[in-house]
């Protein structure tokens, strides 16, 4: 027999869930062309892996990623090919990166600056969904990369950030730009319902978006408008839609039950998607494996502050009369999940800022900033970053329990993903203190949570990370260790894979991930990054 590439002697767990077994595995032509006993001198091959003592398991399926906004500058994917993760599914939280519409691309280059680190520009060439994918087919990547169609991307496009309804014209123009990007090979469309402008969207609006992505069985997935006390009513939301619309289904986005007066409500969130699972509608969620979240620093103000973008936000906050308002609303959490009522400012840490005035902050939280400043009411000194850093800036948040994590980990309807970009160890991507996801998630469930904690059997944990995000998604040709498919794998050592990035330090690569194929092309190999990038972008058919 004749093979590109030979795995012999591995531990082979092969995305279903059924126990280990032991094979060697042939590769030809990026396929997995045969799996069972291969005799190395009777074999005419260019490469063999011994994989003895190790496991040989599908490439990893990142179901949330954000990496969209970073290969387009690092297309070796470094934080989270040395996962394992071979597919990555971006477009997340309603953020994408088209449509953009010529006539507001300001907005556009706004939002983007608004997210990215220092130093970096970015030249668009699209306006359609389609001539996006297009543009970054054409960009080499080290993994395979699947796209949903933000709605927070359709609606700046569509209204810019106005808090209102769309008009017929508004909403048929959003409805044209799902068709093109449906059409194109997206997978669903994403929401984040805390960002704006889509949290100035009501649900009505929301579904009859989704009913286009309906048409294309697609799927919804969802950052829920509230993670906190009203997380149930928030799930209900996305179960609304997605039973409303007729897609074919959805999924709560890093689903957490945020702030300890909500600790132990996952018991009923994981029973609310058990429930709408046994009635015929297929609702999943995604989970990354730590107690802190991260995201932008404005987040921790009131929706009705961002109306009109970041410049009229940073003139509210000069208004003495206007802040006092925000001031309330924030303490109180008047119409909206507030971070600060929920789990305090000391349980608030800035990841990144700019300006030389606070960048030497980063790491710490705003109640110790407010101490070392001599300042009573941290507030103050939110406003004061915020206005200096002209609205830019990140944030982590503790607000969850490992009960709760541990619980939703194990649940029937639970995926993992990272929830974060795919950066280098060095350069301006891995500026600050990004979330240690972004390097972690993956080997820290199989190391903390597996191996050490034992929550769940090795072969479960493969199945979340595997076959099941591959079925999620549609994907017939990957996520399992079968004759025929794609030649996605990674082979791992199970006594040593950890993460190794914390909080303080984040940006550090984990332990034990050894080999890392993508379609039949080594990319990783003695835990070493050999620079070529043999990734697809995945169409939905």
């Amino acid at each position: 027999m004749e093979f590109d590439l030979v795995i012999k002697n591995g531990k082979v767990i092969d995305g279903t869930g059924n126990p280990w077994f032991n094979a060697d595995i042939g590769i030809s032509k990026g396929k997995i062309f045969f799996i069972g006993f291969i005799d190395a001198k009777k074999t005419e091959t260019s490469k063999i892996i011994d994989s003895k003592g190790l496991v040989v398991s599908p490439g990893f399926i990142d179901i949330h990623s954000h990496a969209d906004y970073t290969i387009p500058f690092d297309s070796n994917v470094v934080s989270t090919i040395h996962q394992g993760i071979t597919t990555l599914v971006v477009g997340m939280c309603g953020a994408s990166l088209a449509p953009v519409n010529p006539k507001k691309k300001e907005l556009f280059d706004k939002e983007f600056s608004m997210a990215s680190p220092p130093g970096l520009e970015f030249n668009v060439t699209w306006s359609s969904f389609s001539e996006y994918l297009d543009e970054v087919e054409k960009m080499s990547c080290s993994s395979n990369v699947a796209h949903f169609i933000g709605f927070g991307m359709v609606r700046l496009a569509a209204m810019g950030y106005e808090n209102r309804p769309p008009t017929k014209e508004e909403l048929q123009q959003m409805k044209s730009y799902i068709r093109n990007a449906m059409e194109a090979g997206a997978f669903g469309i994403s929401t984040g319902l805390i960002y704006t402008p889509q949290a100035y969207a009501e649900t009505n609006e929301v579904l009859e978006i989704t009913k286009e992505v309906a048409k294309y069985d697609g799927l919804y997935f969802s950052h829920i408008r509230n993670e906190g006390e009203l997380v149930l009513e928030a799930i209900q939301e996305v179960i609304d839609i997605v039973e409303k619309s007729g897609c074919k289904g959805g999924q709560i986005a890093h689903h957490k039950v945020s702030g300890k007066a909500s600790w132990g409500l996952s018991k009923e969130t994981l029973q609310l998607i058990e429930e709408t699972n046994e009635r015929g509608i297929s609702i999943t969620c995604d989970q990354y494996p730590y107690n802190r979240g991260a995201t932008s620093l404005i987040t921790l103000l009131p929706p009705w502050t961002h109306e009109g973008g970041p410049e009229k936000l940073i003139e509210r906050l000069k208004d003495p009369k206007i802040k006092e308002k925000i001031k309330k609303d924030l303490y109180e959490g008047i119409n909206f999940e507030s971070f600060v009522k929920n789990i305090g400012w000391e349980c608030v840490y800035i990841s990144s800022l700019e300006t030389e005035k606070w960048s030497k902050y980063m790491g710490k939280s705003i109640a110790e900033i407010a101490q070392d400043k001599g300042e009573d009411d941290a507030f103050e000194v939110l406003c004061e970053i915020l206005i200096d850093e002209e609205a830019k800036g990140g944030m982590t948040v503790e607000s969850m329990d490992e009960e709760d994590i541990e619980r939703i980990m194990n649940g029937r309807y639970t995926i993992f993903g990272c929830d974060g970009a795919a950066i280098p160890l060095t350069g301006p991507l891995s500026y600050g203190k990004p979330h240690p996801r972004y390097f972690g998630t993956f080997p820290r469930i199989l190391g903390r949570y597996v191996r050490e904690k034992k929550i769940m059997p090795l072969e479960t944990a493969i199945r979340k990370m595997t076959s099941f995000p591959a079925q999620r998604l549609g994907l017939t040709d990957r996520g399992l260790l079968k004759t025929g498919m794609c030649a996605d794998i990674v082979i791992f050592d199970p006594n040593r894979v950890i993460d190794k990035g914390t909080f303080t330090d984040p940006v550090q690569l984990p332990e034990g991930i050894e080999y890392v194929i993508v379609n039949g092309e080594l990319v990783i190999e003695q835990g070493k990054h050999k620079g070529i990038l043999p990734g697809k972008i995945l169409r939905r058919v």
